[in-house]
């Protein structure tokens, strides 16, 4: 059948003809004129060089930088509004992280507040791991949750800047964790809305930037940053991150064995390096059974793996077939576990090339910018150095574990974050050595690829493109807007959403904080006449109103049930 693009389509596809057509023109002119404008670039780069020496210096200043550019943007790209199923439930973790609780009581009327990506029973609470959600409670407890956000991608940023001074000369290093900053730190949903992958892709930076470390000096604070990044990868991304770390471990485990040179004796690996390891491994273990027994009263069981037994019927490896059907509470969760995600896959040739390209696309968008295109040269260069070594053999086992699965979104791979502008480091150093007919366009070209990048951030942000994808940070203002003008009317509210038949099973209302009784305002769901009769009998003492999302999404009234006569001339105007 002809594919149609929309207008979020057509937008990301001129984004793309723009960079394109810069790229081909940067290109052209670094292999015509690889002189022009030399002595101002090599100026630029030696100061750059000297300030990147000063380490610790460019880790503060990278930091402080991320925060300021992004605040600086809130003109063209204001704070984020969630709109993405995922996002209301990491701010449902953040509120009951807040409220000091890991998990909160399961509610007596929960069926009319059930939702995606929640657990209910034996407790309500998200189904996902904890690491952001303590991102964003820490910003909630700043003032709004996304301080939380803009904190933990300035930490990333200055994390992959931290873990490439370990590997690369501080000149290069400066360079990766500012490409970084450029693509992930301004005008990404990984800044731009409540579910990105800044915390996954800080434990991987801590990891890789603690190995070398560690061979060099063997001091156990080197120690505490691995075994921080692998639990912080435990409980932000476990699976990527298990993968992410079975070459890490290798390479451990090869230096320990005496198999690379060591000034430190085996005694001093075991008792300074693998004991405190082994340790902190054991902290982390035992602080994830204890957030799964508070969770889902079972030390062994997920929330996210409880929640796939409850709800979801599909399954998560290509290979995976589907079970038989659950019926559920709500015509939503039928339209979308029983309608849309099971027609999603069908373990045909057909899908699995799909959602391959799907991720393609989304992974090449959120990682990678168009000008990088003029490194490919570079690229077999790349598997010649022994240094870069660990970083492919990682590369492609995460990727082949990404590919092996069915679902897809960017910061799936967070954690190899690192990794990415690692290469492209290395990639951009080898393209500087090329010269054409003896003259240096290498060094053009490398020079273009960067600028390539500064100006497609910039016209990003010229044009309030909070992510090249658009969609996963596009979140609709409307029900905030509503909830924010019953917090300022007196008493409590309780909102009942009513779904048009053609409902679109992304848009979705019903979502509460951690507090459900105290709240003053609730958002539940229109069900059956019973249940609803049961609903308003338990909050007798609230305000009760009807919000129609498919018809107006700024209209609020009081609530009239569905077959009333009231309803109906409302429904006819």
């Amino acid at each position: 059948m002809p594919v149609s693009l929309d207008a979020t389509d057509l937008q990301t596809l001129h984004i793309v003809e723009i960079s394109a057509g810069l790229t081909l023109l940067f290109g052209t002119a670094a292999l015509l004129f690889p002189q022009a404008a030399n002595n101002f670039f090599r100026g630029v780069e030696r100061f750059l060089s000297r300030f990147a020496g000063a380490k610790r210096r460019a880790i503060i200043a990278l930091f402080i930088s991320v925060i300021v550019l992004r605040l600086l943007a809130l003109p063209l790209l204001p704070v984020p509004a969630p709109g993405i199923h995922d996002e209301f439930s990491y701010l449902l973790m953040a509120d009951t992280f807040a409220h000091g609780r890991l998990a909160n009581p399961p509610h007596p009327m929960w069926l009319s507040f059930e939702t995606f990506h929640v657990n209910w029973l034996p407790k309500y609470a998200s189904m996902y791991p904890p690491a952001q959600g303590f991102v964003l409670a820490l910003g909630q407890i700043l003032g709004h949750p996304w301080i939380g956000v803009l904190l933990s991608d300035a930490a990333m940023c200055a994390a992959i800047l931290w873990m490439l001074q370990a590997w690369l000369p501080a000149r290069w290093a400066f360079l990766g964790g500012t490409l970084a900053a450029l693509k992930l730190g301004i005008a990404s949903y990984w800044v731009n809305s409540y579910w990105g992958g800044a915390a996954a892709a800080l434990g991987g930076a801590l990891v890789l930037g603690a190995l070398p470390r560690i061979a060099k000096d063997g001091r156990v604070g080197d120690v505490v940053f691995l075994g921080l990044g692998i639990a912080i990868l435990a409980n932000s991304r476990p699976y990527e991150g298990f993968l992410f770390c079975i070459p890490a471990a290798i390479w451990l485990l090869w230096w320990l064995a005496g198999k690379t040179k060591s000034p430190e004796p085996l005694r001093v690996r075991v008792g300074q390096i693998l004991l405190p390891l082994i340790a902190m491994l054991l902290l982390t273990a035992a602080f994830m059974g204890y957030y799964n027994w508070r969770l889902t009263g079972n030390a062994l069981l997920l929330p996210h793996v409880l929640n796939t037994r409850t709800y979801h019927t599909t399954g998560l490896f290509l290979w995976d077939h589907k079970k038989p059907e659950i019926h559920y509470a709500n015509q939503q969760f039928e339209d979308f576990y029983n309608g849309w995600e099971r027609n999603n896959y069908n373990n045909t040739w057909s899908d699995i090339l799909r959602v391959s390209e799907e991720k393609l696309v989304r992974y090449g968008l959120t990682y990678f910018w168009i000008g990088e295109l003029l490194a490919l040269p570079a690229i077999p260069f790349l598997f010649r150095n022994g240094k870069t070594r660990l970083f492919l053999v990682t590369f492609l086992l995460v990727t082949a574990g990404l590919f092996a699965v069915i679902w897809s979104n960017a910061h799936y791979a967070a954690p190899l974050t690192c990794v990415v502008f690692a290469l492209a480091v290395q990639a951009i150093r080898y393209m500087r050595t090329v010269r054409i007919a003896w003259r240096p366009a290498g060094v053009a070209l490398a020079r273009a690829i960067v600028l390539l990048l500064v100006s497609d951030a910039g016209i990003n942000v010229a044009r309030g493109i909070c992510d090249p994808l658009l969609w996963p940070c596009q979140g609709d203002p409307s029900r905030a807007a509503i909830a924010t003008k019953l917090e300022h009317t007196p008493g409590k509210h309780l909102i009942i959403v009513r779904y048009d038949e053609d409902h679109n099973i992304h848009d979705e209302w019903v979502y509460n904080g951690a507090e459900i009784d105290s709240a003053k305002v609730l958002w539940a769901r229109e069900l059956d006449r019973e249940q609803n009769a049961k609903l308003f009998d338990y909050f007798k003492d609230r305000k009760v109103w009807l919000v129609t999302p498919d018809s107006d999404n700024t209209y609020l009234e009081p609530y009239t049930p569905p077959d009333s006569p009231t309803a109906d001339d409302s429904d006819g105007k």
